[in-house]
């Protein structure tokens, strides 16, 4: 055992599967790992790996029939606005929505081509303090604006995105521009062809305007970039947006888009949207296709939208969602009739009281934004229910190790031959993966089984689960976030939200989080909907 708690036993296989993948690591590199806490999860894993039954059968090999889940959602094709159109966003001081102004788009009152114009305008007078986009996509975004605006002049209105200005996270493929996922490695990789959700919102007629900045290959939870720089949040440019989707929650914060696209493996799309005053939905794992889209860890990756509001993020979810026969992980279900304005009463709410760790769940603020948006939730007719997950702890575990060898595994050819193009922090990172022992993966799905049954049965006495999305405001900018209360429900593959909640002292925002069952999003969106509406959230614009 060293000094900082690290078993020798993994610090020495660390070096000999390091040797064995022929990959060169300096003592500095070691030092630095130690230093920054980066062991610590393949430390709590070996002694979880003890605790663990050989028994039970690996995740992987038991999961539920996803048919199964049809019957807890409503089958049916919602008409292309949808009921959302007629709501309003709940922040009338804020930047306007996509529910706002889509009707005004359709009737065009308001033009495709102002809109995008006046997008590409803002990016070019805010972005040199933000650093949320990656590029900026001006000819091809123009072009699709006028292509928005005769289409809707001739009667072939798309939908509620057509015209919309958006953007999406520069780890998804999108034919002719580069992706470089935050690296130097991929700084020329351009592609001639789009990812499924870069397909997905063109085929509904949104405008993307460009791709936005993030943490080199999605592996933090902070905007901390050493070759591209990190991402200030709008709300105080000192503070962190927090990541891995940093320059989406930005871009969108500060009215430069209305939405925009991020992907989540411990939390990043939640985690920015709780910082930035946002909403960020994690769907179900499945739901959304990753196809085009650069992986951090191939079982553990989603797809989702952060916007302005919880309609906004219905919308999107309907434009992306579907089963794509090109990623394995999708599941074809009956679209859900999601019904967000249905409301909450009979609802019951698992208030979390102990994750395992003993400490409290959050700082002041954070707990009474926590409280105030369950309190929403209680004065709409839903039933608050404390719960103990204690499990939680290990979950978080297993979550980090299966990030970390499914990500030392798709790396690890760069990792031997271009090991110092990548930054001090993701280099190190990927290099712990070479600390857990050879049979780690399954053994984390054999974890992840039990704990597993031990989060169903949660819901024989509740519909939704809540937590705060963050133990805390927005860090200083570059520091990398807390997946506490994320990456649970990443290793659990569940829908979950955070909702914006209230402000710190300093007037910063602050997130609440629900996590519902298996492909039943629209409980998550009706309860969110609901604090939405019953506003404990007064912050406005950044």
């Amino acid at each position: 055992m060293n000094d900082a708690g690290i078993p020798t036993l993994i610090l020495d296989r660390l070096r000999a599967n390091l040797r064995a993948a022929g990959i060169a690591i300096t003592d500095a590199d070691i030092e630095g790992m130690v230093e920054k806490g980066l062991l610590r999860n393949a430390a709590a894993f070996e002694e979880l790996d003890r605790r663990v039954s050989r028994d039970p059968l690996p995740d992987y090999l038991n999961r539920r029939d996803p048919a199964a889940q049809e019957e807890r959602v409503e089958a049916g094709d919602p008409e292309p606005l949808g009921p959302v159109l007629a709501m309003q966003a709940h922040k009338s001081d804020g930047y306007p929505s996509i529910t706002d102004i889509a009707g005004s788009v359709r009737n065009r009152e308001l033009s495709p081509v102002e809109l995008t114009r006046e997008s590409l305008a803002r990016i070019a007078e805010r972005d040199a303090r933000l650093n949320a986009f990656q590029s900026v996509l001006s000819d091809q975004a123009m072009a699709a604006a006028r292509e928005a605006e005769r289409e809707i002049a001739a009667g072939n209105y798309r939908g509620p995105l057509h015209g919309i200005p958006v953007a999406v996270k520069d780890l998804l493929a999108m034919s002719g521009t580069v992706t470089t996922a935050g690296s130097k490695i991929l700084s020329a990789w351009q592609s001639n062809f789009d990812s499924a959700g870069v397909e997905r919102l063109k085929a509904a007629g949104a405008i993307i305007v460009g791709k936005t900045r993030m943490p080199e290959f999605a592996y933090s939870p902070g905007s901390n970039n050493p070759h591209y720089g990190p991402t200030a949040n709008p709300w105080n440019l000192e503070h962190d947006t927090g990541g891995s989707s940093s320059g989406s929650a930005a871009a969108v914060a500060d009215g430069l888009v209305f939405a925009a696209l991020g992907s989540d493996t411990g939390g990043s799309i939640r985690i920015p949207a709780s910082l930035c005053g946002l909403v960020g939905l994690k769907p179900t794992f499945g739901r959304l296709s990753l196809h085009g889209a650069v992986s951090l860890a191939w079982s553990l990756d989603h797809l989702g939208p952060l916007a302005r509001s919880v309609a906004d993020a219905t919308l999107l979810l309907e434009a992306l969602d579907g089963y794509d026969r090109r990623d394995a992980r999708t599941r074809q279900l009956n679209a859900p009739s999601l019904g967000i304005e249905r409301g909450v009463r009979g609802v019951r709410i698992g208030v979390l009281e102990n994750d395992g760790t003993g400490i409290p769940l959050g700082n002041a603020d954070a707990l009474a934004a926590w409280r105030a948006g369950l309190a929403t939730l209680e004065r709409n007719g839903a039933s608050l229910v404390k719960v103990d997950l204690p499990e939680m702890r290990d979950l978080r575990v297993v979550n980090g190790a299966i990030i970390g060898v499914e990500a030392g595994a798709y790396h690890e050819a760069w990792l031997r031959e271009r090991l110092h193009d990548y930054g001090e922090f993701a280099r190190q990172r990927l290099l712990t993966s070479y600390a857990y022992g050879p049979g780690a993966l399954i053994r984390a799905q054999q974890a992840r089984a039990e704990i597993r049954r031990s989060f169903d049965a949660i819901f024989e006495r509740v519909d939704l689960l809540s937590t705060p999305t963050m133990p805390y405001g927005a860090p200083a900018l570059g520091t990398p976030g807390a997946t506490v209360f994320t990456s649970p429900f990443n290793a659990l593959g569940w829908p979950a939200i955070s909702v914006p909640a209230g402000l710190t002292a300093d007037r910063l925002p602050l997130g609440l989080q629900l996590t519902g069952r298996p492909w039943d999003e629209a409980t998550v969106l009706r309860a969110a909907y609901a604090i939405e509406a019953g506003g404990p959230w007064m912050g406005g614009k950044p």
